[in-house]
């Protein structure tokens, strides 16, 4: 008898090593969990990421490692996180999704691609100026990419101290994009700017320049930002497997089985570094904070931008356009479509806008590029 209940002691043990850390991390686990079930917010990365918290903050749990014993996130983090590979990969099945259409018949669109980023820039200044490392700082920033591969891509290229929190925060943020445009949009525009139409006129977009656009990106962008050639690289190669014309059945893979496949990996994997005593700190309240404030600003500077092309250009553009050219892609042109039907319900913009967000894919990734490019440079890497 004394050993039986010295046995059931001993199974019971690991009870007392709960705190109360652990506990909060629990229920972040369970609100993610929850949001991605009842909201429907990312679901496919918020419900593994939301279990991934669970299971890396039970006490002593065999899921990461522990001492000389290897646990099944650790290994599938180091193997997929830690050399950037799952963020690459699902970058391929990104660029099988997008249709760059709508770009080419328009490519001035991509001058909203590119102001639509500001706020990366602003948000990096904000949190060097608040203390951050630059490496850190320049991974914040990144959130405001509206981005989630880049994100994960250059906080793990860097090897910041809160990739965690960087990758909850863009992940968050991008679900929140339809309640954060909105009043950021109303506010810097007026309801006569916002009533403007634009005339879309479609262009028979022949299949070698399909073919040719994702070649010649990635080739410029390689040049510009050697940095960024694995990230636009992958997003675009993914693009040509779609657009070749002979590979339909590895286009439709790469769009489904490969693209939710290793979104499951991520989320789960980037749990890892959710726990306790990494993501429980001041600086992850920050870290939201400077997130926000970089897609209000990347919202902002496509909008001002628009609104400066306005006072030399003949034919009006809508200023919502510009705040289309986010990477949230295509929740970013809905918005505005909508808005825009809401001011005038004859008011099509839903085409002008998807220019600007598939504009916003490319201009993010590139911008992630030119960050690590400079901060490398700055650091010495």
């Amino acid at each position: 008898m004394e050993n039986f209940l010295s046995n059931m002691g001993a199974l019971f043990e690991n009870v007392t090593n709960i705190t109360w850390q652990m506990v909060v991390m629990w229920i972040i686990g369970a609100i993610l969990i929850y949001l991605a079930i009842k909201k429907e917010m990312e679901p496919s990365l918020l419900l593994p990421m939301g279990f991934g918290v669970i299971l890396v903050n039970l006490p002593l749990s065999g899921a990461i490692t522990q001492g000389t014993e290897e646990g099944a996130l650790s290994v599938l983090f180091n193997a997929g996180i830690a050399n950037e590979l799952f963020p690459l990969l699902l970058f391929i099945g990104i660029g099988a999704m997008i249709d760059f259409g709508p770009l080419l018949s328009n490519p001035k669109m991509l001058l909203f691609g590119a102001a639509a980023q500001f706020g990366i820039f602003f948000a990096m200044s904000m949190a060097s100026l608040l203390g951050f490392e630059l490496k850190d700082a320049a991974s914040i920033g990144i959130i405001g990419a509206a981005d989630g591969p880049t994100s994960i891509f250059v906080a793990n290229f860097f090897h910041s101290n809160y990739s965690a929190a960087i990758t909850v925060a863009a992940y968050s943020y991008m679900a929140l994009v339809p309640m954060i445009q909105p009043p950021v949009i109303k506010m810097i525009t007026t309801k006569k700017e916002r009533m403007i139409r634009m005339k879309y006129e479609p262009k028979d977009i022949s299949p070698a320049v399909r073919i040719l656009f994702p070649i010649l990106v990635t080739m410029i962008a390689g040049l510009v930002a050697p940095k960024s050639v694995s990230l636009i690289g992958f997003l675009m190669f993914g693009n040509l497997i779609r657009e070749c014309g002979v590979l339909r059945s590895l286009s439709e893979t790469a769009q489904n089985v490969l693209a939710n496949l290793i979104t499951i990996f991520l989320g789960i994997t980037v749990a890892v570094n959710m726990n306790a005593e990494t993501f429980l700190r001041w600086e992850t309240i920050l870290i939201f904070l400077l997130g926000l404030i970089a897609f209000v600003f990347d919202t902002i500077g496509g909008v001002l931008f628009a609104k400066l092309i306005n006072l030399f250009s003949k034919n009006k553009i809508n200023p919502m356009i510009g705040a289309a050219g986010i990477s949230a892609f295509p929740m970013a042109s809905r918005i505005v479509h909508k808005m825009g039907r809401d001011e005038d319900p004859n008011n099509f913009l839903l085409m002008h806008a998807a220019g600007a967000n598939v504009a916003g894919q490319v201009g993010s990734v590139i911008a992630g590029g030119l960050v690590m490019t400079l901060v490398s440079a700055a650091l010495g890497m």
